[in-house]
């Protein structure tokens, strides 16, 4: 009767879509969900194409609640001549779709650098909900030795402050991009690269990742953040060829 009671759960908790919030106001459609959730966590999809022969696919990831519920489905809208001359700094836009197919929040990504040798250039990613009515933005601000963004809200202002570690490789366990206050200074939560197994890390760039935020928090800028889990996916876990490309710091 108990191993009954678990595989019901099991089925109804693990691979179920999240049940959409009613009698919310003043909500972009589709950014519901992220009013009852303080954690997501990101599976990015395995392409056997990719790991096996190196050519580089759209990436695809699902996005669930803690109680392993899909929340979104993100897909990656690109060309192959960018994946493969651009590598992971390609410029791209990213569709996030709910259950029914619906695109609620889009990102975009334009052709920048991330060195700090081109303090200029550096990366950001815009994020609308509904498509078209800007909700938030990432900015990379420069540095040397350790990662550092900025979330603004719609009108430009600084909402939070993100800080990554100097190492990045996640051969060396879960590697964390702690999310702070707008001073910089009360961590309120933070993105997790996860490690994944050693195969998986070796020879795919498929990802798993963890935010974790104040459950207060605005949906807009949840909506952000998994807009800035994805823009750190690409600039430091992305492979190009199945080839590591980290560095030390921001060099």
């Amino acid at each position: 009767m108990l191993l009954l009671i678990i595989i019901v759960w099991w089925k109804a908790y693990s691979g179920g879509w999240m049940t959409i919030p009613q009698g919310l106001s003043n909500c972009p459609p589709g950014l519901e969900y992220l009013s009852l959730i303080d954690q997501l966590l990101i599976h990015q999809k395995v392409e056997l194409l990719e790991a096996f022969v190196g050519f580089e696919t759209n990436n695809k990831y699902t996005v669930k609640n803690a109680m392993g519920q899909k929340v979104y489905y993100a897909v990656e809208d690109n060309d192959c001549c960018t994946r493969t001359c651009c590598g992971p700094i390609r410029p791209f836009d990213m569709k996030i779709m709910d259950n029914f197919q619906n695109e609620v929040i889009h990102l975009n990504r334009p052709l920048a650098c991330d060195s700090c040798w081109c303090p200029c250039w550096l990366q950001s990613m815009e994020v609308t909900s509904p498509p078209g009515t800007v909700i938030g933005s990432i900015e990379q601000e420069w540095s040397i030795f350790k990662p550092c963004y900025v979330i603004k809200n719609a009108t430009g202002e600084v909402v939070l402050k993100i800080k990554g570690p100097v190492c990045t490789f996640s051969i060396c366990g879960d590697v964390k991009f702690n999310v702070y206050s707008k001073d910089g200074e009360t961590k309120v939560g933070k993105i997790t690269k996860q490690w994944s197994g050693l195969a998986r890390e070796a020879f795919t760039d498929s990802d798993y990742f963890g935010i974790t935020f104040p459950m207060d928090l605005d949906v807009r800028i949840k909506a952000v953040l998994l807009g800035a889990c994805f823009l750190i996916d690409f600039m430091f876990f992305e492979k190009s060829g199945n080839q590591e490309l980290d560095r030390p710091g921001m060099l």
